[in-house]
């Protein structure tokens, strides 16, 4: 029977996953389409009545589709092989890949059965093959609810009998109440292997370029950058460096608290300490003393409050020499947020809260002219849905709050930046806010978040050793760049203490101290889900056993210096890779190369749910696994009394190429800085 037109265009699912699948949904429908012309066709020639020769409109209509759909998918397949051609030298994501495999079964076997979940996971033994594939007590489930009941080992060997041919797959076997193992063919993994040495570490194909914008970091001005701040920032830099390396175009936006009621009583303070500050730049030292004499001022002398009150009037209404104070107060802070992102090599625009002033009144204007405002006590509040608190986006006296500020930020990144990915950095504690915030612009029309992605990236506090509030052992909170200088004096101390001093330059050793201070520093916190509040301990993150970035450096280094001490250069490697077939014979080679190929699948995911400990685990495992090839498999052989090379096993330092490869973009991304010595 025909379908209404109107019902037909349905066919096509709300999300398409990719330009393949794009080209799938438009080829099925073209199918359908050509039988429903058949079949009208055929009506026409029964149609012999030369009275009843009417065109029936449908068919007019359909023809008039079948053509544009035809031109469309004429042009998606074009786009589909430039796409290819761009991405021959991609690493490729072999997680995908089987799945696509099965997604292909699954549909010859099942066609009645759409968008079924594909659950493939790396076997943690060998006995159960490379790769498992989970779904067919899924498919059980599925079916059962439409009234079949089918044995989930049937439904795993009938997917298997339609398996098409393909290149990565040695064989599948069913095992247990319906798994599918899978084993890798060793000719596929051993040329993916090459064309990453050949090639380098490119990243995988993650669909056209999107813009993203990240909001991390953001300090207040005349306020230190405490240990509170370094979750933020050196989670957001690596969402970054990470969105960065698959080809997006990153926007990593500093959103620092450079506005509101605190700088009247900061200027007031200015105009008595530094009268002369107009021409004579002011030498204010120390921001934090200067921040708590105004605050103390400002709580006890109420004619000191008065006259900050007014200054925040004539800040607002942007008075030059106020205007000028405050910049002053801000280039100040600016100078010592820019020394801890120098030291943790951090890159961010800075655009903070007083950037989106003028555009708050906009904002207040279209959420009143879309009815969404309300009035209480005079503040005017916006209630989303599925929310029992308001933002407030307009106080009784006419000023503007944080939620108006986050609100034009929002708008801002969405309708100026065009943003197809909006990120914010910032601890759990703020989640109800950002789901206000989130629910507004949802309500307001401002973004569908089945198009664009809009996500709070929250994390847990840094705790103590006592398990409380990482704070000084006076109760005051940890200014960072404190621990910055504590994590150069242990690092250097733990150097010394394995007299590294003593075959190290001094060049070389203060590499080695800052690689390991702010790599120890960064990858403590990274290592660990940034849901979960972690204990801050130099002890453990500089400890070089265990997962921590003193192991993964030195292992790291020590890879590197194989070849080195084999007196093998980088062009003899490089020559090696495109002559050498690499022999995956021996367990742990196979082992080795089957996790160096991961590295893909593995940054998929983080893009996925933004967990960066998932890339510190899976450096951390990429080493100790180094470690059991390197032990069981020579890479050079040489005579035990002289200790002359007698022989290298090329394809072997080949792998070893290839872990340091695949270490080094990680180190990359998660921003640590591996030193050629240490």
């Amino acid at each position: 029977s025909l379908l209404p037109v109107g019902q037909r265009r349905r066919l096509v699912p709300s999300r398409i996953k990719s330009m393949a699948d794009l080209v799938r949904v438009y080829n099925a429908r073209l199918e359908q389409q050509e039988n429903e012309i058949r079949c009208l066709a055929a009506e026409l020639e029964r149609l012999r009545n030369p009275q009843c020769l009417e065109i029936s409109p449908c068919l007019e209509e359909l023809q008039e589709e079948n053509t544009k759909l035809k031109y469309r998918i004429n042009i998606l397949k074009r786009s589909l092989q430039a796409e290819k051609e761009k991405s021959k030298d991609r690493m490729i994501n072999i997680n995908s890949e089987i799945q696509d495999v099965f997604r292909t079964a699954i549909h010859a076997s099942y066609p009645e059965l759409e968008n079924v979940p594909l659950q493939v996971t790396p076997s943690q033994q060998p006995k159960f093959g490379d790769y498992q594939f989970n779904s067919a007590m899924g498919i059980a489930q599925t079916l059962k609810a439409k009234g079949e009941k089918v044995n989930p080992r049937d439904i795993a060997n009938k997917i298997i009998q339609h398996v098409p041919e393909n290149k990565i797959m040695e064989k599948t076997e069913v095992a247990g109440p319906g798994f599918i193992n899978v084993y890798l063919k060793k000719d596929f993994i051993s040329q993916q292997l090459t064309h990453l040495l050949v090639n380098g570490v490119k990243p995988p194909h993650v669909g056209p370029p999107l813009k993203v914008v990240v909001d991390f970091s953001s300090p207040n001005i005349a306020k230190e950058m405490h240990v509170g701040h370094l979750r933020s920032t050196i989670i957001g830099e690596s969402i970054c460096r990470l969105f960065e390396y698959v080809g997006h175009d990153v926007l990593r936006l500093n959103h620092i608290g450079d506005w509101g009621t605190q700088f009247g009583m900061l200027i007031a303070h200015l105009q008595d300490k530094f009268p002369n500050y107009l021409t004579i730049s002011p030498p204010i030292g120390d921001l934090q003393a200067f921040y708590k004499e105004s605050k103390k001022r400002f709580d006890e002398d109420a004619e000191f409050k008065k006259r900050a009150y007014q200054c925040v009037v004539k800040l607002q209404s942007k008075e030059p020499d106020f205007i000028k104070a405050w910049s002053l107060i801000c280039d100040v802070s600016r100078n010592e947020f820019q020394k801890i992102y120098d030291a943790l090599d951090i890159t961010l625009i800075e655009r903070g809260e007083s950037y989106y002033q003028d555009m708050m009144k906009e904002v207040v204007k279209e959420f009143e002219e879309k009815g969404l405002v309300q009035l209480d006590e005079g503040r005017k509040i916006v209630f989303p849905p599925n929310c029992s608190i308001p933002l407030t986006i307009e106080k009784s006296d006419g000023g503007y709050t944080y939620d108006t500020s986050d609100l034009a930020a929002l708008r801002q990144r969405l309708f100026k930046e065009k943003a197809n990915v909006v990120i914010y950095v910032v601890d759990s504690g703020q989640a109800s806010h950002f789901q206000l915030l989130f629910s507004a612009g949802q309500m307001i029309g401002w973004y569908d978040p089945k198009v664009t992605r809009v996500e709070h990236a929250g994390f847990g506090v840094v705790l103590g050793d006592d398990k409380k509030k990482f704070k000084t052992r006076s109760g005051d909170t940890v200014r960072l760049i404190d621990l910055l200088d504590e994590g150069l004096k242990r690092s250097m101390d733990k150097l010394k203490e394995k007299e590294r001093d003593k075959v190290l330059t001094p060049e070389e050793l203060k590499a080695a101290q800052e690689s390991v201070a702010y790599g120890c520093i960064k990858y403590a916190d990274l290592s660990h889900n940034r849901c979960n509040d972690y204990i801050f301990s130099f002890d453990k993150m500089l400890d070089d056993k265990g997962n921590t970035a003193a192991y993964l450096l030195y292992a790291f280094t020590r890879i590197r210096a194989i070849s080195r001490l084999a007196n093998i250069d980088e062009a003899t490697l490089q020559k090696a890779a495109t002559e050498t077939t690499i022999a995956l014979d021996h367990e742990k080679e196979w082992k080795l190369a089957k996790l160096i190929l991961r590295f893909p699948e593995i940054l998929q995911k983080i893009l996925e749910d933004l967990l960066l400990h998932t890339l510190c685990d899976f450096l951390y495992e990429l080493a100790t696994t180094f470690t059991e090839f390197y032990d069981s498999c020579y890479c050079v052989e040489k005579d035990r009394q002289t200790g002359e090379v007698i022989k290298i096993n090329m394809w072997r330092m080949l792998l070893c190429d290839a872990t340091a490869a695949v270490m080094a973009q990680g180190f990359k991304i998660l921003g640590l800085k591996p030193v050629q010595k240490m």
